[in-house]
């Protein structure tokens, strides 16, 4: 990407944004369907005299990484415990089809109590979605029996199987 988005979210790491952005960008680059590029473009971290509360325990830590997932630019730190993840902000992973849902989905879920209907944890507490680009057409198809029909066997997935999606489709 040329120019810095408008908008980039920014991840409140405790200590683990080094390791969290390393395991994102492997992860979006090995996807079966890649579009673009991932990569860390910066990393700077914590230095001693650094005129930053709390810089003296953070030494060496991550105090901004900046790194793109598929062209989408995002910024991270590690700010110490005083922040949470939770399920109010998620980001939304568009799969092309099963086998990069599956794939997104092994390799980032890491709660298995916080999996419903395409949304998981990662082993930070990061909330994503998981979602093939075929749900939408099917749950807002204007055929609202059918419609009804994949909506009610998505609210009973955790991850997205889009057969089992198409299929209740088919037979409403």
């Amino acid at each position: 990407m040329n120019e810095m988005q408008k908008i980039v979210p920014s991840l409140w790491f405790d200590k683990e944004t080094e390791e969290a952005v390393n395991l994102y960008v492997s992860i979006f680059n090995g996807s079966p369907h890649k579009r673009r590029d991932s990569r860390i473009i910066s990393i700077t971290r914590y230095e001693k005299g650094m005129d930053v509360p709390g810089a003296e325990q953070m030494e060496g830590k991550v105090l901004t990484a900046i790194f793109e997932l598929n062209g989408q630019r995002f910024m991270a730190l590690d700010g110490g415990p005083i922040f949470k993840f939770n399920e109010a902000v998620s980001f939304y992973v568009e799969c092309e089809d099963q086998d990069e849902v599956d794939y997104f989905w092994k390799r980032l879920s890491a709660v298995p109590e916080a999996e419903q209907c395409g949304w998981l944890k990662d082993k930070f507490g990061l909330a994503w979605q998981i979602i093939p680009k075929q749900m939408g057409d099917l749950l807002g198809s204007p055929m609202r029996k059918k419609a009804l029909a994949a909506t009610n066997a998505m609210l009973q997935m955790k991850k997205i199987v889009i057969a089992d999606l198409q299929r209740a489709f088919d037979q409403a």
